[in-house]
């Protein structure tokens, strides 16, 4: 079982997960422009993107441990790169 993280401000969350993972799920073509990317990590906007790997790693029979952190302030990762952009 892996642990994820998600992170929400006051107007959005998005699923923290290491782009190697979406690779080896295949599903990182699946990914939105709405979702971020910044060392390594993808952020998967929680609207439709976290679903879509979350829905993956289940159909792979990988359980997630889920946990979340917020702030009340914008978060940091609406300034990183749109994950289109890699």
């Amino acid at each position: 079982m892996q642990t994820h993280t998600f992170y929400s401000d006051p107007g959005h969350a998005w699923l923290e997960v290491p782009i190697k993972e979406l690779k080896a799920l295949g599903i990182e073509r699946k990914i939105s422009k709405y979702s971020y990317h910044n060392e390594g990590m993808a952020y998967l906007e929680e609207d439709k993107d976290a679903g879509v790997f979350l829905a993956a790693r289940k159909l792979a029979g990988e359980l997630d441990n889920l946990r979340f952190k917020h702030t009340e302030k914008d978060s940091p990762i609406r300034g990183y790169d749109r994950f289109i952009e890699r």
